[in-house]
């Protein structure tokens, strides 16, 4: 029996090292799994691209349906970021850092979903208590994925776990500067230059289904918001562009990473419910808003807008 890996859709760089992370520790221990993604290599993400040239790891094959498999679940619990078929799949497993979603199964499995930063710590600790050695260009790929989530430690969800994993996992994959390596990822995040505004929106997107709505969120993690200056209009469409298929309400985190806060895009059948979410207020001509300190979609946008919704 093979266990098939995956991540959530649109995935990000935790989402694929954790995919590959589990599968690798599923194997040394003797069973037979394969990581996967919810995306071909072509359309994976520049900071996934670039870490998993960097170590040297092999892309989790493309699973997009994964009916009648048995599957273990990272970085997601939610059935709207997961494959198609989820629902007629054998879920064994999950390993998460998220609130846990919807996903249900017919029998106990494991789960182990802890409030960190990163599945890449969650993982760390698994390797630790099943005795296994994690491989350098493993490690090399946890390590990225927990700079990344945590934003350099910068992120409110980041913990001590976080930078404790940091410190173990880099001697292990053999990286002296994490800081380099950090702003070697956020480059590539942050590139948008020839990028089309929808595929941009859908970088780093996630929707989620609270109290019946269909609710979108995507980040885009920036040096500055300069960078998309000459942009705003095409993201502001294609926000819009995505709400009309089905969505009651859009948002779209653009993260100065450098000013630590965020310009949040929002595209809402109710407007003044989600400046209520954020106690702010819309400008109406960039139908937006800047939230000093917002870093997190986890711990800052999503539980806001859960609350809002009376989830």
């Amino acid at each position: 029996m093979t266990i098939y890996v995956t991540g959530h859709s649109n995935p990000d760089t935790d989402s694929v090292t954790a995919a590959i992370g589990l599968a690798a520790l599923l194997n040394a221990q003797g069973q037979d799994a394969k990581a996967c993604m919810q995306s071909t290599l072509a359309d994976l993400n520049p900071e996934s691209t670039v870490v998993l040239e960097k170590f040297g790891l092999t892309a989790p094959e493309e699973m997009m349906d994964c009916s009648g498999k048995t599957v273990a679940l990272v970085d997601f619990s939610d059935i709207a970021q997961g494959p198609a078929g989820l629902g007629d799949a054998d879920v064994v497993s999950i390993v998460d850092h998220h609130k846990l979603g919807d996903v249900t199964t017919n029998q106990p499995i494991l789960v182990r979903c802890e409030p960190v930063g990163c599945s890449g710590t969650v993982l760390n600790k698994m390797y630790k208590d099943a005795g296994v050695t994690i491989a350098k260009d493993v490690a090399g790929g946890m390590l990225s994925a927990i700079l990344s989530d945590t934003v350099n430690f910068k992120s409110p969800t980041c913990t001590d776990d976080d930078k404790a994993a940091v410190a173990e996992l880099k001697v292990t994959a053999g990286v002296d500067d994490t800081d380099s390596l950090f702003m070697s990822m956020l480059e590539a995040k942050s590139s948008v230059a020839g990028v089309p505004a929808k595929d941009l929106v859908f970088r780093d997107y996630k929707d989620f289904d609270m109290n019946g709505n269909k609710v979108g969120c995507g980040q885009l993690e920036l040096a500055n918001l300069d960078q998309v200056a000459d942009i705003r209009e095409d993201l502001l469409n294609a926000c819009k562009e995505v709400k009309a298929d089905g969505r009651h309400t859009v948002l779209l985190m653009l993260t100065d990473v450098v000013k630590e806060g965020t310009q949040l895009v929002v595209v809402s059948d109710d407007v003044a419910l989600i400046e209520g979410a954020f106690d702010g207020k819309l400008d109406a001509a960039t139908e937006s808003m800047w939230i000093d300190g917002m870093m997190s979609r986890k711990k800052q946008t999503v539980p806001n807008m859960q609350k809002a919704f009376g989830c």
